[in-house]
């Protein structure tokens, strides 16, 4: 597995016109401050972003969601993010499709046709795609891993929700790293993240409480070591720095919770708001129970699905469940992790433009929407 270094990465240094592959209409040294007045409390570069584009949608079976970040930058939200929000953009301009990192026969049936390869990635323990998503992950780990070590937010656009398996295991390794170097934690603090997870789904099956084997439904597990994988090639990458603390993890709007994961969650006695909780609290207060539970010492990670929005406001995604967050429920969450000065990682992760034709244009808005959000941007 080839590193993902600055070299490799489509890196391009100059005089601040064109930063790391994004063109800037401004210079590095004019550009307005990023929106958020908020001080970064573990963040040594806040007005720098560190952009990964996952073309990814191996963790289910729906086609499209590899196309999520390109809608996205379409709409011009890195645009956005430079211009409006004041941030110097690093890493990625072109989504990356992961198609090298796909195991292949090889020989006399190498191909389905002339040109397409024949991919060979059989089941294990139930999983589909287990290889495939093993060996992408592994690389999203390092080319995150590479912005965060460099004290930038993390920010990666998916792709399908396997794909955290990568961009949290490479946030939690960068901040264990660079906070224990740097001093910025306090020494009786131990250098780990929380994360905040965002969605209809708890994703917390393991390969052997799921019912589908799709592994979007199970990064949660393998983040946590609840599940692991002596299988060559299946997950085995993943080391004790890139895990995550049962107790430093936050679910809030959660609505499809298949049974073996509710017991997953109670047994480990999980922090979990589901929209039940939010219907009776108000996401406010939420919230703000959220933050106070995960500690005002602790970085955050914030990986938001999209389809714990109501279908009406994000129709165009997978899993669509009805009774979920509005829009400004969705935008508030993101509000309170940013006004938090905590915030260290931001995914957002599947949209599909294939689904639900007439709603892209809603999806996109409201991805858009929720970056900016937890990106510091204000109503005021």
């Amino acid at each position: 597995m080839p590193s993902a270094d600055p070299q490799s990465s489509g890196y391009s240094h100059t005089d601040g016109q064109y930063i790391n592959g994004h063109s800037s209409a401004k210079s590095s040294t004019s550009k307005t401050p990023p929106t958020s007045s908020v001080p970064q409390r573990f963040l040594s570069r806040p007005s720098e972003l560190g952009i990964t584009l996952v073309g990814f949608s191996g963790g289910q079976c729906r086609p499209g969601t590899e196309s999520g970040p390109a809608v996205l930058t379409e709409a011009g939200l890195l645009t956005q993010l430079s211009e409006e929000l004041g941030y110097t953009l690093h890493g990625d301009e072109q989504v990356r499709n992961f198609d090298e990192y796909q195991p292949t026969v090889t020989g006399r049936d190498a191909t389905v046709s002339n040109s397409t390869p024949k991919f060979d990635d059989p089941d294990v323990r139930g999983m589909k795609n287990p290889r495939s998503v093993s060996a992408v992950t592994e690389q999203i780990s390092e080319l995150v891993y590479q912005q965060a070590r460099q004290g930038r937010l993390a920010l990666t656009l998916g792709g399908d929700h396997s794909i955290a398996i990568g961009t949290v295991s490479g946030v939690a390794r960068a901040v264990r790293e660079r906070c224990a170097a740097d001093g910025t934690l306090p020494e009786s603090t131990t250098p780990e993240i929380a994360v905040i997870w965002v969605d209809a789904h708890a994703d917390i099956n393991t390969p052997e409480t799921s019912d589908s084997g799709n592994i979007h439904g199970m990064p949660v597990s393998f983040l946590t070591g609840l599940a692991t994988s002596s299988e060559k090639g299946v997950f085995d990458w993943l080391r004790s720095e890139h895990i995550l603390n049962l107790n430093k993890l936050v679910y809030i709007g959660l609505r499809d919770v298949d049974a073996g994961e509710k017991k997953i969650l109670r047994d480990n006695k999980i922090k979990a708001f589901s929209m039940h909780d939010i219907d009776r609290y108000g996401i406010g207060k939420v919230m703000d129970m959220a933050l106070e539970y995960i500690g005002s010492e602790t970085p955050i990670h914030l990986s938001f699905d999209v389809d714990a929005l109501d279908p009406m406001w994000a129709p165009s995604t997978g899993t669509p469940v009805r009774g979920g967050l509005t829009l400004r429920e969705g935008d508030f969450i993101c509000e309170a992790v940013a006004e938090s000065g905590q915030c260290v990682g931001v995914d957002l992760v599947e949209v599909n433009p294939r689904l639900v034709e007439g709603g892209v244009s809603d999806t996109v808005r409201a991805g858009v929407s929720l970056v900016r959000c937890a990106l510091g941007d204000t109503l005021l």
